[in-house]
């Protein structure tokens, strides 16, 4: 009897082990399946858009839901975008505003950061709580006396009232501060030791490791700035200075009435250079929210 029960304990744990087996599986199938839920959830508007600008009129409002087109007009459709708008130079406003803003945030950002973060003066943490404050002021605050002085200085219908409220972001110092917190001292140290200055020490020792978090900021800033419609709409009246939403609005203004498959097909190819652009840096920005959020 005695060496039937001890034969026979082992059996209980194996069960247990293989019920944890199987209970990291489940959890794991189930972690899975809401995750390609939402991403789908996510890509359908996507999806539905690239669909509808290959389909024709009569499909478009057809009462047969069919996601994929029966009978292809991409060429109609995508032959009207270009032609009856200039999406390319709507595309390509779009890469000048926001490559503009995007350098003049990272050269005004990444000096302040670092000094929220590694230089010691009275007043730093005040200054960075006032960092924080500015992240809950939204643009629509200061956008009426903006638009008076710039009018004041007549630059409206320009590049450059177009970009100027933004080439300061509280955002970007917080995520560079975040960043560089995590920096070692010692190298800061040995630099001033060897006669670098304080700039020399940004530019040529801490930014080299910050492509990550640069890269992440960089994402979120020319996704925001790409899509942004509201202050464009306000000091912009040139079409040939429309970034790509205003000139998403021109179009559908101008001449395609409800031909929806033409609207789409502009709205892809207004879509996609920031779909290429976050597939090149998807790592990158990975990388740079993780360790941000790390250190």
């Amino acid at each position: 009897m005695a060496a039937s029960a001890a034969i026979a304990q082992p059996i209980p744990a194996r069960a247990t082990s293989a019920q944890i087996r199987i209970g990291r599986l489940l959890s794991l199938a189930a972690t899975h399946t809401v995750l390609l839920a939402g991403a789908a959830f996510m890509l359908l508007p996507f999806m539905w858009m690239l669909t509808t600008s290959l389909k024709s009129p009569g499909e478009i409002f057809s009462a047969d839901f069919t996601l994929w087109p029966q009978k292809f007009s991409a060429i109609e459709n995508y032959d009207r975008a270009l032609t009856s708008a200039p999406l390319l130079r709507f595309a390509l406003n779009g890469f000048v505003i926001c490559f503009g803003i995007l350098v003049v945030q990272l050269l005004v950002a990444i000096p302040c950061a670092y000094a929220l973060a590694k230089l010691k003066f009275p007043g730093r943490n005040l200054l960075f709580v006032l960092v924080l404050l500015g992240l809950c002021i939204p643009v629509q605050v200061p956008a009426l006396p903006l638009y008076i002085a710039l009018a004041k200085l007549e630059l409206l219908n320009t590049y450059f009232a177009i970009m100027f409220p933004f080439f300061l972001s509280v955002f970007a110092i917080f995520l560079f501060r975040q960043f560089f917190k995590g920096f070692p001292d010692d190298i800061i140290y040995a630099a001033r030791l060897d006669g670098m200055s304080e700039f020399e020490i940004v530019w040529r020792i801490v930014v080299p490791s910050a492509w990550p978090a640069i890269a992440a900021f960089s994402v979120f800033s020319a996704v925001a700035h790409w899509n942004d419609l509201y202050w464009p709409l306000i000091v912009v009246s040139d079409t040939r200075l429309a970034p790509p939403p205003l000139g998403m609005m021109f179009f559908a203004d101008a001449e395609t009435g409800s031909n929806y498959g033409a609207l789409t097909a502009a709205a892809t190819i207004l879509t996609a250079p920031l779909v290429i652009a976050f597939l090149i840096a998807r790592r990158r920005f990975i990388e740079g929210i993780t360790m941000t959020g790390v250190k």
